[in-house]
């Protein structure tokens, strides 16, 4: 039976590859990658020069697709981002049809953690759901562990809980019972909304990358610098991938 194999590589150091995700890069015979075109193609060249740094002494192939759009606009936010996974998951169990062996293994490489705020999971769900597939995960370092790990702080205190959320969430409210919150996959800075309140924020973007931006201070102190860098960042590379942690005083 088919194989494929998600393997988890960090958040961007190369570094941040683990001996576990290194031996499963090298039992991989075709890596499959969903490209997103011109504006991410440093992330696509990162995932071939990870490749070319880990995998030894074995042939293996890359076969690249392109990444269906996502209607982000959708009235029925749930539902596009199910019709895009679906989509994905056709595109994707097609090619592992047509490139893979029927013992062959295949890999995807998925920034971060595979588990954490990741869709391969899902998609792969869907595929196995037809019986000529399996999968294994294997996990990397999230893109919030990096950041705590830059800003030198712990995501959690004393007996506290932490609560990790999109942009989207916050908009909506604070998380009831929680003073330390992380948040991802926020595209229009929903923390400004919280500006007048007694809160530190740890912003990072680009984690582990030579392009790695950090700043952190009293909310209503630097989220106009943050909001700035942010603009300026987005604009030169044409994306951001940035997390933040926030932490009521």
């Amino acid at each position: 039976m088919r194989k494929v194999l998600v393997i988890g590589i960090g958040a961007g150091d190369p570094e941040h590859v683990t001996m576990q995700a290194v031996t499963a890069m090298n039992a991989v015979d075709v890596f499959f990658v969903l490209d997103k075109g011109a504006t991410t193609a440093d992330l696509t060249e990162a995932r071939r020069a990870i490749c070319e740094r880990y995998v030894t002494g074995r042939e293996y192939r890359t076969v690249t697709l392109a990444d269906p759009p996502r209607d982000r606009v959708a009235a029925d936010y749930q539902g596009a981002v199910r019709d895009w996974r679906d989509e994905r998951a056709r595109i994707l169990e097609e090619a592992i049809m047509a490139e893979l062996g029927e013992d062959g293994v295949g890999g995807i490489l998925a920034w971060g953690d595979p588990a954490l705020y990741d869709g391969t999971i899902r998609i792969l769900e869907t595929i196995t759901a037809h019986g000529e597939l399996d999968y294994e995960v294997i996990p990397g370092i999230s893109s919030v562990q990096a950041l705590a790990a830059r800003h030198r702080v712990a995501l959690n205190r004393v007996a506290g809980p932490i609560h990790i959320t999109t942009g989207r969430r916050l908009a909506a409210g604070w998380p009831e019972g929680c003073d330390d919150v992380v948040i991802m996959l926020d595209a229009d800075l929903a923390c400004r909304a919280y500006r007048d309140q007694d809160i530190d924020i740890y912003w990072g973007a680009y984690l582990g990358t030579p392009d790695e931006l950090l700043i952190a201070g009293r909310l209503d102190k630097v989220i106009d610098q943050i909001e700035s860098v942010r603009r300026e960042a987005r604009a030169g590379k044409g994306w951001i991938m940035d997390t933040y942690l926030l932490r009521r005083v």
